[in-house]
């Protein structure tokens, strides 16, 4: 039995995570869970699950849950907040594996606490890889900490890397589905509005991650991503444009072969394979191969994804860079969904904090928080229309 906390559990991969553990009770216990503002679902998932502890993002909404428990009679349930709540979901004694499924940043400190607390973790928050990816792997190989991707394309890679050693790894493919514009003429970019650029045409995700897509920035994050869960340079992680979505990803090994994982576009697969690992168990859900009738590939292109070009050249830097690259995305992010950036301002603001980031390497993760913070800033002025070119 695995006793699990689920940081970030009344989002998407939260709340698959905890169907995962109504579907499996002899094999999973939920004893915690850190959740946003949601509080009528986290009522529901406490009177449900019953942790030990459990985290609001706010506290004056932690305080709401308190009284929503005791009027329910479940008084025993521990209530915190902020980060402190988090991390302490994280680090709880008796939980034995951490679902990281928190949106950006907020995640880190918690993720960087679960690690060096020895605590195995499933990480769906690429963002904490992204901005403190040397940091968190250092702790875990002092600690002996496993950290299992979540995210569908580096949880391929894990699997597809059991086939052979990292010494015989020629390079790695994350496919992508290319989003709702792979085929958009350029012209049209400027006019793409936060309504269009929502329609994922495969996956039902989050507002940030959707828009991600759209410009495939979320494929950039996971390009640094994969070169530090996967110890690669970022000219051995290849990106390939496949719009079915049914191979997740692929290894190609220094022989010629190539190990490509195939699935249902489910993450509860995924997220079961990371809480089950090393095993495998019985699922439903399967795969009918039948349904193929076609698989394609294509090269993506810089040109009308400008957010991927930016983040090769992150990942190939490193540091402040990396961080710089996540932070001003959800800035500009945010101001496209509030109608106060075009579609294409969302890379051009990212050039222009990278452009004015100097280039360092944090040592902790209060550097990183820092640089976090000052990119924002820069991101913030950039969107107002108040930093000059540089």
């Amino acid at each position: 039995m695995k006793n699990i906390a689920v940081l970030g559990s009344t989002g998407s991969i939260g709340t698959s995570t905890l169907d995962i553990c109504e579907q499996y009770p002899e094999r999973y216990r939920v004893a915690s869970l850190a959740a946003g503002k949601n509080l009528a679902a986290t009522l529901q998932q406490c009177l449900r699950w019953r942790p030990a502890f459990v985290s609001m993002a706010e506290e004056e909404t932690a305080d709401l849950l308190k009284r929503g428990l005791r009027e329910s009679g479940a008084d025993g349930i521990e209530v915190g907040f902020g980060a402190e709540g988090s991390v302490r979901a994280a680090t709880l004694a008796e939980v034995d594996f951490v679902v990281c499924a928190v949106v950006g940043v907020a995640g880190l400190e918690a993720t960087y606490a679960a690690v060096a607390s020895g605590k195995d973790v499933g990480l769906a928050n690429k963002e904490a890889m992204v901005a403190a990816g040397d940091l968190i792997l250092a702790k875990a190989r002092e600690t002996g900490a496993a950290i299992l991707p979540i995210d569908s394309e580096h949880n391929a890679i894990h699997q597809c890397m059991r086939g052979g050693t990292q010494a015989e790894v020629k390079q790695i493919w994350l496919t992508a589905s290319g989003g709702p514009f792979r085929n958009t003429p350029l012209a049209e970019f400027a006019k793409i509005t936060p309504q269009q650029a929502l329609k994922h045409p495969t996956w039902v995700m989050g507002q940030r991650i959707t828009i991600d897509s759209a410009t495939m920035l979320n494929k950039g994050l996971e390009i640094i991503e994969a070169c530090r869960l996967f110890d690669l340079p970022a000219d051995k992680v290849r990106v390939t444009v496949h719009p079915q979505s049914t191979i997740h990803s692929l290894v190609e090994y220094v022989d010629g072969s190539i190990l490509a994982q195939l699935s249902v576009t489910d993450m509860r697969l995924p997220i079961l394979y990371a809480m089950a690992y090393p095993e495998r168990v019985p699922s439903n859900l399967t795969f009918d191969l039948t349904t193929l009738s076609h698989l394609d590939f294509q090269q993506p292109d810089f040109e009308r994804f400008p957010c991927l070009r930016l983040s090769y050249e992150a990942a190939k830097a490193g540091g402040t860079h990396c961080i710089a690259l996540n932070a001003a995305d959800e800035v500009a992010v945010e101001a496209f969904l509030a109608g106060k950036l075009s579609f294409n301002g969302i890379a051009q603001t990212i050039e222009r904090v990278l452009e004015s980031t100097a280039l360092r390497q944090p040592e902790s993760i209060a550097e990183v928080l820092e640089a976090d913070g000052a990119a924002r800033d820069l991101a913030h002025s950039v969107t107002a229309g108040a930093l000059a070119v540089v």
